[in-house]
């Protein structure tokens, strides 16, 4: 904090950096706050005989948010894996990544990037069956690849190194970048026969139970997970995020009372002052008077009660400007006056003390003006 008691313009970058991310923070938290909630309520169905007789009872046919859980399987064919013998997925995601080295000018050193230069998901249409075969009723999977939890399993990963030669690498140390390779990654999001859930809106239409996406901004999952898994999974988060907001919250917080702080004390401090300079101002104003009129100045019984002003104390921002007055000082080789020599008039001691004082006052006065 500057002498003139604002904040510094570092403490005003924490304030404002720390109430952003508070507000951005809180602002996730709120939105899985009521993800978390909306997903307590979501209503479970199961996968049986009797779920399309509950679809036609509910208003709409609808239930604007359901859990379903159930099996996969493929509704004409299945994406084959062809590095992975018995491999049948309805969700399979290609990605190719570059990873090169950087040189970094400001620390010079390399570092590791990656890059990704190419994604391809291939989906297929699929159903969540019931775990017994013996039940023929199934929901339809649409949008699959909107899901929020859409969870990859690896299948197969392969890393293909770049070639290097000497004019290679004197051209990658001239242009600061070294490639290492291509890192090839395929993932299969879900297999036939591996259990899935599911939580969206759940329709009947055209006699066909469908799960998709659903309304008013909510959250579509499809994942490994069971129910209480994915509960959890979506609670641990939600705590993470509150506790990054207290966090942040409380530094916006102490910076602000800290500035607010700095400034009430200087303003207390600068008006302590005020009011010592002005009542040593009054008292040498009276003392003069009462010279100047040849007899005691009011008050001057309680000088020994003023306190003695310090000697290199350095008023922030104020560089006041005293002049001692000829009461104070006389040109040199004058003689005092008659009436101004205690031996010659009734309290000759008080006025030279008074003297004295207002001499050390001067003297303060102009040392902080230096």
């Amino acid at each position: 904090m500057d002498p003139g008691g604002k904040p510094s313009t570092a403490q005003m970058l924490v304030l404002a950096s720390s109430s952003a991310l508070t507000a951005l923070f809180y602002s996730i938290y709120r939105k899985r706050a009521t993800t978390v909630a909306r997903l307590k309520e979501a209503k479970k169905v199961s996968i049986d005989q009797d779920l399309k007789a509950l679809l036609c009872e509910a208003p709409g046919r609808c239930v604007p948010y359901a859990v379903v859980e159930g099996v996969v399987r493929s509704v004409k064919e299945t994406l084959n894996s062809q590095f992975v013998e018995n491999c049948r997925g309805v969700v399979e995601r290609l990605t190719l990544k570059e990873e090169k080295m950087v040189w970094n000018r400001t620390t010079h050193i390399w570092n590791s990037t990656e890059k990704i230069i190419h994604q391809r998901t291939n989906t297929v249409p699929f159903v969540l069956a019931s775990h017994d075969d013996d039940v023929t009723a199934s929901v339809r999977v649409l949008r699959p690849l909107e899901a929020s939890e859409l969870d990859l399993e690896t299948t197969y990963e392969n890393f293909h190194p770049s070639a290097q030669s000497l004019s290679s690498a004197i051209g990658h140390f001239l242009s600061g970048e070294r490639p290492k390779g291509i890192h090839e990654r395929r993932g299969d999001a879900a297999r036939v026969g591996d259990s899935v859930t599911g939580v969206g809106e759940l329709v009947l239409d055209n006699n066909l139970v469908k799960l998709q996406p659903p309304k008013q901004g909510l959250c579509y999952f499809l994942t490994r997970l069971d129910y209480d898994g994915l509960l959890r999974k979506q609670s641990g988060s939600l705590r993470l995020w509150q506790v990054l907001t207290a966090l942040v919250g409380v530094a916006a917080c102490s910076t602000l009372l800290y500035i607010l702080w700095r400034r009430y004390r200087h303003h207390r401090r600068s008006r302590k002052e005020r009011l010592l300079l002005e009542a040593f101002a009054r008292r040498a104003a009276a003392a003069g008077a009462g010279a100047r009129r040849g007899r005691e100045p009011p008050g001057a019984q309680h000088l020994q009660h003023l306190p003695e002003p310090p000697a290199l104390l350095r008023l922030p921002g104020v560089r006041p400007r005293v002049r001692l007055r000829p009461l104070l000082r006389r040109p040199a080789g004058a003689q005092a006056l008659p009436h101004l020599q205690g031996a010659h008039r009734p309290g000759g001691d008080a006025v030279q003390q008074l003297r004295r004082r207002c001499c050390c006052c001067c003297l303060f006065l102009n040392k902080m003006s230096e």
